[in-house]
């Protein structure tokens, strides 16, 4: 009488194929995804919305207090017609009005110290523009992305989303 024995398993060379099945598909994965290009988007997201927080907090001051946190009254103005960063000296005075007044948390300035350098405000007594440069393939893809760093519109605007922003081509909130 003879006894059958049955191994139940895979064998090495069977583990192995699918091992290498497994990280080639993992580095095409990787390939596909761009993981530079993702955080680039991430951090062009959050700059995204830090622009429109400060245009909605320095329209919600306008309104409250009938003229734009840039101004000491309706006709004292700091000059912020070319675009000004967020961390220069005419814009950190307008932020702590802002922050001040309560349509901006306190603790804006050091949660946004990263981004405050990167977001450009033009403006005068009645108008803001509020802008950032994207560095990521989306966003410079994107239809608002068609402006110049002072929020007017760019000399070819067509030209900033076709190229995909190869252009310094800026994203404004008006």
């Amino acid at each position: 009488m003879y006894m059958k024995i049955t191994k139940k398993g895979f064998t090495l060379v069977e583990l192995l194929i699918v091992i290498a099945l497994l990280g080639a598909l993992a580095v095409g994965l990787l390939a596909a995804l761009d993981p530079f290009e993702q955080l680039k988007k991430g951090n062009d997201t959050g700059t995204r919305n830090l622009v429109s927080e400060v245009q909605g907090a320095v329209i919600r001051y306008y309104a409250l207090k009938g003229w734009m946190p840039w101004c000491t009254a309706t006709d004292t103005c700091d000059d912020i017609s070319s675009a000004t960063n967020l961390s220069s000296s005419p814009m950190d005075d307008a932020i702590s009005r802002i922050v001040d007044s309560g349509e901006l948390k306190a603790d804006f300035t050091s949660l946004a110290a990263s981004n405050l350098g990167k977001v450009f405000v033009t403006g005068d007594a009645n108008n803001a523009k509020v802008c950032f440069q994207p560095t990521s393939k989306s966003f410079k893809c994107d239809p608002n992305t068609k402006f110049q760093q002072n929020g007017d519109a760019a000399a070819d605007p067509a030209d900033c989303t076709t190229s995909c922003g190869t252009n310094t081509c800026y994203w404004c909130v008006k």
